[in-house]
C-alpha cells in the first residue's frame, strides 16, 4: 500500500521534471476535461485546474465558490449514513464534510426510514412532490422506468465524471434510462454473491480441492455438478446419504450471472437467449439428476440451516451471510469460490437483483452543488488498495478467499426481471424448472405472460 503511494509519488516527480525540461509548459487545455459540467452551480467561481496532476485527477471537478445560505442537506436512506470515524478513510471523509459545510453555509443531516415500510414512504413522497430529502437511496427495481418516467429524478451523469470518487457503472450502466445515468454512489464495493464451502469437510471426504479447479481454470458447471455428487454420500453404509453437496435447491440468479443471463432485458422479454436457454437447461439438470440436498418441507432459510449443520459442501449465497455461518459453526473452516462459469461466460461473476444506489429527485433544487459537495466528501487519498479490504480481510483469512470475492466482485452483474413484480410469475417459472417440465414448454407458456408484466410497466 505505501509502497503504491510512493510510486504515485516519484511518478509525480517524474513528470514534472519532463514539464521542465520541456521549456514550453502545458496547454490550458490540459487538466479540463470532464470538468466543465460540474462548476453550474450559483455563485460558482472562475477557476484554474492545477497542471500535472495526474490522469486519475482528469476528471475531478475544479473548486468553486457558492454559497447554500445555511441550507440542510437531507440524506435518506433505510439506514444511518452519517460517516463514522472509524478508519483512516472515514476520517478523511469526515474531515472533508467539515469544511465543506463552512466553506459552502450548509448543514448535513442523516434520515434513516425503517426498510419495511422505506418504499411506499420514499415513493409517496417523490409522487407528491415532497421528497424527504434532497438526496435519496432508492431501488433500481422501483425506480427505473417508473420514477424516471415520471419525471421526478435528476440525472446525473453530468455530473459523476470523477472516476476516483464515483463507481461508474452505477450511473452509466446499473441506473440508465434512454442513455441517461440517474443514481450515483462513492462505493465501488459491490456486492460478493458465489459458492461458500465446508474446507473442513470436504477434507474429510478426500475431495479434491475446491481451489485447484479455480486455479486450473477448470471451475464450471460440470466440475460443479461433479463436486455436488462426489460429496452426496452414505458414509456409515446404512443405505441413506448422511452428507450432501449443495445445500441450495433453487440457484437460478447465481446461474444466472455466471453465465452472463437476463429473463428480461429492457423492455423486452429475454426467454429465447442462448445464454438464458443454456442456464434453464442447466437448472433442469439439477433437478432432474438429483444433485442438491432435497428440501425437508422448510422455508427459504432451509439451505443455509442444511449448511451449518457442517454435512453440506457447498452453499451458494452472499457475503452478508457469513458471519452467521462462522458464528454457527465455529469449528468449520469456511472457503469461498466463484459460482462456476456457465459456457457462454469466460469470466467469474457475482449479481444483484435488488440494486440501490443515491439519487435527486426534481423537485430539489441545484442538484449539481450537492453532487459536488459530495464529491469533494469523498475525494480522498484511500489507506486500502481495493474497495471493500477491510471488510474482505476481516471476513476471510485465506488469500484465495480474498481474491476470489474481489475477483466475482468486480464482475458483478445486476438484474432487471424483479421491476415487474408478481406480474412476471417469477416462482411460478422456477418452480415448473425445478418440477421437470421441459425447458422449451417453460419458455413457451412464459413468454407472453413476461412480455405482459413489461408492458405494463413501459407501455406496449
Amino acid at each position: 500500500m505505501k509502497i503504491r503511494k510512493l510510486m504515485v509519488l516519484l511518478c509525480a516527480f517524474v513528470l514534472i521534471l519532463s514539464a521542465c525540461s520541456s521549456g514550453s509548459g502545458n496547454s490550458k487545455n490540459n487538466g479540463t476535461n470532464g470538468g466543465s459540467n460540474n462548476g453550474s452551480g450559483n455563485g460558482g467561481t472562475e477557476t484554474t485546474v492545477p497542471e500535472g496532476n495526474g490522469e486519475e485527477e482528469l476528471n475531478s471537478s475544479p473548486e468553486l465558490d457558492f454559497d447554500m445560505g445555511g441550507r440542510t442537506i437531507k440524506v435518506v436512506s433505510w439506514w444511518d449514513m452519517a460517516i463514522k470515524e472509524d478508519n483512516p478513510d472515514n476520517i478523511q471523509r469526515k474531515k472533508n464534510l467539515d469544511e465543506l459545510m463552512k466553506k459552502h453555509n450548509f448543514k448535513m443531516e442523516y434520515v434513516a426510514v425503517d426498510f419495511g415500510e422505506y418504499q411506499q414512504k420514499v415513493t409517496a413522497s417523490l409522487l407528491a412532490g415532497e421528497p424527504l430529502g434532497d438526496i435519496v437511496r432508492l431501488g433500481r427495481n422501483y425506480s427505473i422506468p417508473t420514477l424516471v418516467k415520471q419525471d421526478l429524478l435528476w440525472p446525473v451523469d453530468d455530473y459523476t465524471k470523477n472516476t476516483k470518487v464515483f463507481n461508474q457503472k452505477a450511473t452509466s450502466e446499473f441506473f440508465t434510462y434512454e442513455g441517461k445515468g440517474y443514481a450515483f454512489t462513492e462505493d465501488n464495493n459491490n456486492l460478493v454473491q458465489g459458492i461458500f464451502y465446508n474446507r473442513t469437510l470436504l477434507n474429510q471426504l478426500g475431495i479434491k480441492a475446491l481451489q485447484d479447479y479455480v486455479n486450473e481454470d477448470n471451475w464450471n458447471w460440470d466440475t460443479f455438478v461433479q463436486v455436488a455428487k462426489e460429496a452426496n454420500k452414505d458414509t456409515n453404509n446404512d443405505g441413506k446419504l448422511d452428507t450432501w453437496g449443495l445445500a441450495n435447491s433453487q440457484v437460478i440468479e447465481h446461474a444466472m450471472y455466471s453465465n452472463g443471463a437476463h429473463l428480461t432485458k429492457g423492455n423486452k422479454q429475454n426467454l429465447d437467449d442462448p445464454a438464458t436457454q443454456e442456464t434453464l437447461n442447466f437448472l433442469s439438470k439439477l433437478a432432474t439428476e438429483q444433485v442438491y440436498r432435497p428440501t425437508e418441507g422448510g422455508d427459504w432459510t432451509e439451505p443455509g440451516q442444511f449448511f451449518r449443520q457442517g454435512n453440506t459442501l457447498m452453499y451458494a449465497g452472499a457475503i452478508y451471510e457469513l458471519n452467521g455461518f462462522k458464528t454457527d459453526m465455529p469449528d468449520a473452516d469456511i472457503g469461498f469460490v466463484p459460482f462456476p462459469k456457465g459456457p457462454s461466460e469466460t469470466e467469474y461473476h457475482s449479481g444483484e437483483g435488488a440494486y440501490q444506489a443515491l439519487t435527486i429527485p426534481k423537485a430539489v433544487e441545484n442538484p449539481e452543488q450537492l453532487l459536488y459537495i459530495w464529491e469533494k466528501i469523498n475525494d480522498i487519498d484511500s489507506e486500502y488498495d481495493y474497495p471493500g479490504q477491510s471488510s474482505l480481510e476481516s471476513s476471510f483469512s485465506n488469500e484465495d478467499d480474498i481474491n476470489n470475492a474481489k475477483q466475482v466482485g468486480a464482475g458483478m452483474i445486476v438484474f432487471d426481471h424483479g421491476t415487474y413484480g408478481d406480474a412476471l410469475k417469477f416462482w411460478d417459472f422456477v418452480g415448473e424448472i425445478n418440477s421437470g417440465v421441459s425447458v422449451s414448454t417453460v419458455v413457451e407458456k412464459y413468454k407472453p405472460v413476461f412480455q405482459a408484466a413489461i408492458d405494463a410497466v413501459y407501455g406496449s
